[in-house]
């Protein structure tokens, strides 16, 4: 009668050939799979590319190719977040972005402004140098150069931070200093809401903070005003979107009375169409 151990060892000693011709027939097939051509029947690397490839293109690269992520290159970008109109009163809005340089640093510009019975009434310009300080946020760091129909212009230092958080919320904070001791600080908040594939709903909100009294530009200190908006728009591409939507506004504290005095109104409501591009 044979003993436990001398079994197991017979079996062990048995099943070795079977192993080793499995093991010698995983390694053969996979020495085939890394080599030799595709099958005749394979897909087309390129079929949902219209042709384009890594070597040519209006995307590709000059050059040979390098694995560096395009890290090195300098890119630009001209958006267009709100290019907007009111029937009602006649007015109209800008936002433009516009930035050139690497992925790390890039000079950035930011333009906005109003326009109301065919003329500027104000705007604000924003040059600054942005720095990537982590895969979601750019610090930044420039000028502001304000301008005003009927006004003072002025001139501000400035200094934000610009990016995706979490949740996919896009902010924008940047405070300013100003000449004589002023102050001011701008926050920005936009979140998209995917409807369908094309049709994205975008609430965003701003508000506006001053550390100093501005008679001459109608602004008092603390929260002079904020914007709250919907809007609706349809992309026919994802570089150019046309939309509808609706902007309430409102101003506070000082800025309301030097609005009240002037016959102003403080609290305002309105329609715009638009459009919304980049390239």
């Amino acid at each position: 009668m044979l003993k436990p151990l001398a079994i197991i060892t017979t079996i062990a000693m048995s099943a070795s050939p079977i192993l080793a011709s499995a093991a010698s027939a995983d390694t053969q097939t996979e020495a085939k799979a890394q080599g030799g051509e595709a099958p005749a029947n394979a897909r087309d690397p390129h079929a949902y590319s219209d042709g384009y490839t890594l070597e040519k293109g209006p995307y590709a690269l000059a050059g040979p190719r390098q694995l560096k992520l395009a890290d090195e290159h300098k890119f630009w970008a001209i958006q267009g977040d709100r290019i907007e109109y009111n029937d009602e009163s006649e007015s109209g809005v800008f936002d433009l972005l516009g930035w050139y340089g690497t992925t790390y640093d890039r000079l950035t510009i930011k333009l906005e402004g109003d326009i109301a019975n065919g003329r500027l009434e104000e705007s604000q310009t924003d040059i600054l140098w942005s720095h990537a300080y982590n895969a979601y946020f750019d610090t930044q760091l420039g000028i502001r150069l304000d301008q005003y129909d009927e006004g003072i212009d002025r001139q501000w230092l400035a200094v934000g931070l610009q990016g995706l958080a979490p949740y996919w919320f896009e902010l924008d904070m940047t405070a300013y200093l100003g000449e004589s001791g002023r102050t001011a600080l701008s926050l920005e908040a936009e979140y998209e809401l995917l409807l369908s594939q094309q049709w994205i709903l975008q609430p965003r909100a701003e508000m506006s903070f001053y550390g100093q009294d501005d008679i001459e530009n109608g602004l008092g200190s603390g929260l002079t005003d904020t914007a709250l908006g919907l809007r609706l728009r349809y992309e026919i591409t994802r570089q150019f979107a046309p939309y509808i939507g609706v902007e309430w506004t409102s101003k506070f504290g000082e800025t309301a009375d030097i609005a009240r005095a002037a016959d102003n109104s403080v609290r305002d409501a309105r329609y715009v169409v638009g459009v919304k591009f980049w390239f």
